[in-house]
């Protein structure tokens, strides 16, 4: 195998008792007698090219994560494997009692054999050293499992043809009164000269005699051959517009832009950034290199996915979360094999194996989902420019909220504006609605509904326009409170309220899905009193369909569209015009472009705004103006009405002028004093375990130790805390978190990289240290 094991293939190697794939990062001449044998290499090419392991090895610096957890990051999900170890009973003679007998009872219970970990689980304690025993006096035999090395390319069966017939005097003389074999022939013959069995048997209803006939009559060969599964084929919209002159000096720019820089896109919502994305592609690839597009989990739904396939066709790969295991491994393939060129996708994508990649773009770049939730905790943004750096891509970061840190750094990043919208329509006027004082609709109850939103909603309705509502919390109620003893019904795992569901009806945790019957009484003093307090899209839906009983509603949050691709039927119906009324959380807010919608109404803007976190003003600003661009898109224009009851606010203030640079500048002053970034470096330590106290002491030790390191070698890093988390227990872990801060980002990743692995409690144990670099959130 010396030929087959390269940088970046994978490998089947022996750990332990087990077999587990591995990606090869070095081949060195080392003598390898104390080395064991690699398995397998299954890969005929490299899945991971030199410059993505350049990037993996950036990570794991950067990011102080293991290189192992780095690379498993950059491949799908599918092409990762692990083996089993099995048990098998031989015999039931001559066991021991105690455990052993327990073992062999269960394995006699389950047909004579199960994995190891299922008997572990079963039996609620470790397994391994009894069925050592057992295996050693002959009554079980343990057999390894090889792991799956993902699942294997699709084949098809296609028919070409091999015989050319111009003349209608030819094809009558062959074919003679064989109609449908002639049939068959010209509709291949229109395909291009060949056709998959599937579709001619399937699409067309040709016989498979009558393929057969062409095969034997010498004008057709049948050939198995590696098919792509690809749900999204026959997915594409006609290629937009032709480009402003905006729009055109963007993809110049964009084009004459150094090998390996970073442009910041900044265009309102409505400007045609998609157009300019596609139209610098387009550039792209025709010089013969490669792309990547990368937008929010949220926004990656089949329309989104039509727009790219309606310029490059079969050119576009998808990579999602939501398709099959064999559609993401096949997606992967036709990358690395350069068989596609232009990658679409989420956060993950960022790793696409584009062969010759020059332009890497990372659409609403603001959004937080670009930051990985576990090791190694890269933010795609800055992934994305130092893989620009590595192969001499350009970066573009677009969006119309930009992040502060993108914002922050014009002057190294080159700056390209849309100031208008397509066609110059306007930027939708947008209203404050003081909840304090705003007359209210009788009989709203806990739905803040003012006259003023009620009054503009009926009338869109009169005129059959559309209408979309922002209320950034799901579920009916925020919680259920009992009158006599105040006590709120809590989740058993995390530190949260559970929040009240209608459909179907339950009190559920939105951070670990524990969910439970609505209960009658109280838990704690049996009160049969009890109150929902607050509001959620379920209420909110209950109110506008007894306020407006003809209008058709649809709600989109997280529990309306968890099947797969419901989302996108939810948009697709509202494209069409068979619903009214949108309603929903922050998903509704981005990237949706329906020139019938002519209100947008913001219910309540308050929901983040005072969140304990540094960005919880940036976040409410730019999920405000994003909801507020939905508007006005289309010839009948638009209006916004933002319901609040801090309508002085300078982030709602801003968002209603649509002042991007005024809010950017009076929210970096906030940040000066005390410094957060773009200011300064941050690091958060989080500390977590399940027995309370065990954590408070060991979040002391590890602040208590960075404390040390940091003063006795004079390091400008300020260490803040212990404290308690925000959200201080979550699935059964309670968590303390320690921030470092520095304004020299290279000495404190120096510290973070030798603490990581040196800090206390740093290694296996009950206590769990992670160090999150550059984070999103301090919730």
């Amino acid at each position: 195998m010396a030929d087959a094991v390269r940088p970046g293939v994978r490998v089947v190697v022996p750990v332990r008792s087990r077999q587990l794939v591995g990606v090869v990062t070095e081949v060195t001449e080392e003598d390898p007698s104390n080395l064991k044998s690699v398995l397998a290499a299954p890969d005929q090419s490299p899945l991971l090219s030199p410059p993505l392991l350049r990037l993996a090895r950036w990570i794991a610096w950067y990011y102080a994560a293991p290189i192992g957890l780095t690379l498993k990051a950059m491949l799908p999900g599918p092409l990762w494997g692990t083996s089993k170890v099995v048990a098998r009973l031989v015999t039931a003679d001559n066991v021991p009692g105690g455990l052993s007998r327990e073992v062999v009872a269960l394995l006699e219970r389950r047909g004579g054999s199960g994995a190891v970990p299922g008997l572990a689980r079963s039996l609620g304690r470790p397994v391994w050293d009894v069925l050592q025993r057992l295996s050693r006096i002959g009554v079980v035999e343990l057999d390894v499992v090889p792991p799956s090395l993902g699942p294997a390319p699709a084949r098809e069966r296609v028919v070409v043809l091999t015989r050319a017939l111009p003349s209608l005097l030819e094809r009558d003389r062959v074919f003679g009164r064989a109609k449908r074999q002639r049939d068959a022939y010209e509709t291949m013959d229109s395909l291009g000269g060949e056709a998959g069995l599937s579709r001619l048997t399937g699409d067309f209803g040709f016989s498979k005699s009558v393929i057969d006939g062409l095969v034997a009559r010498g004008v057709a060969r049948v050939e198995e051959r590696e098919a792509v599964r690809d749900p999204f084929q026959d997915l594409s919209v006609p290629p937009p517009s032709t480009p402003s002159a905006p729009q055109v000096n963007a993809i110049d720019t964009i084009a004459r832009a150094p090998a390996g820089s970073a442009i910041s896109l900044f265009g309102v919502t409505g400007s045609g950034k998609t157009l300019v994305y596609l139209e610098a592609m387009r550039r792209e690839l025709a010089a013969g290199r490669g792309a990547i597009i990368l937008v929010p989990e949220i926004a990656l739904t089949p329309q989104t996915i039509a727009r790219v396939r309606g310029v490059f066709g079969n050119e576009v790969a998808v990579l999602h979360s939501g398709l099959s295991d064999g559609e993401r491994a096949d997606a992967w393939r036709t990358l690395a094999a350069g068989r596609r060129r232009v990658a679409v996708g989420a956060r993950s994508a960022v790793f696409a194996p584009v062969r010759d990649v020059s332009l890497i773009v990372v659409d609403e770049e603001h959004d937080a989902s670009y930051k990985n939730g576990e090791q190694p905790r890269y933010h795609a943004r800055d992934v994305a420019q130092r893989r620009a750096r590595l192969e001499g891509a350009r970066a573009v970061l677009g969006s119309a909220t930009p992040s502060l840190e993108v914002w922050a750094a014009r002057e190294r990043i080159a700056v390209v504006s849309l100031p208008q919208r397509v066609e110059a329509r306007p930027l939708p006027p947008v209203q404050l609605v003081d909840m304090r004082s705003a007359p209210r609709v009788a009989h709203s109850g806990a739905v803040p509904w003012s006259a003023l939103l009620d009054q503009e909603v009926a009338a869109r309705l009169e005129l059959r326009q559309q209408v979309i509502l922002l209320l950034n919390r799901r579920g009916f109620a925020h919680v259920l409170q009992c009158d006599t003893c105040g006590e709120a019904e809590e989740c058993p795992s995390c530190s949260i309220a559970l929040t009240v569901h209608r459909t179907p009806e339950a009190l559920r945790c939105h951070y670990c899905g524990h969910e439970r019957a609505i209960p009658e009484r109280c838990g704690t003093c049996g009160g049969a009193q009890q109150r929902m307090r607050g509001v959620g899209t379920q209420s909110l839906e209950r109110w506008l369909t007894e306020r407006f009983p003809t209008a058709r509603l649809a709600r989109m949050d997280a529990d309306t569209t968890a099947t797969k691709w419901s989302h996108a039927r939810i948009l697709d119906e509202f494209a069409r015009g068979d619903i009214d009324i949108l309603l929903g959380t922050q998903m509704i807010a981005k990237g949706l472009d329906f020139p019938g919608v002519t209100l947008v109404g913001v219910v309540n803007a308050d929901t983040g705004l005072h969140l304990p976190d540094f960005r919880a003003a940036e976040r409410t600003f730019q999920l405000v103006a994003q909801v507020a661009g939905r508007a006005g898109r289309g010839p009948d224009g638009g209006s916004v009405l933002i319901q609040t009851r801090v309508p002085t606010h300078y982030a709602l203030q801003a968002a209603g002028a649509h002042d991007v640079a005024g809010f950017a500048d009076r929210e970096l002053a906030e940040r000066r004093d005390p410094p957060y970034p773009p200011h300064v470096g941050l690091v958060r330590v989080i500390v977590s375990g399940d027995n309370e106290q065990e954590v408070g002491s060991a979040a002391a030790r590890v602040a208590d130790w960075l404390v040390g390191l940091t003063t006795t070698r004079s390091l400008p890093i300020q260490v803040l805390g212990p404290a308690p988390a925000p959200l201080a227990r979550i699935k059964k872990r309670w968590r303390w978190h320690v921030l470092l801060r520095s304004d020299q980002p290279a000495t404190l990743g120096r510290v973070v990289r030798f603490a990581a692995s040196r800090a206390p409690h740093t290694g296996s144990g009950r206590i769990r240290v992670v160090f999150d670099r550059d984070p999103v959130s301090l919730l």
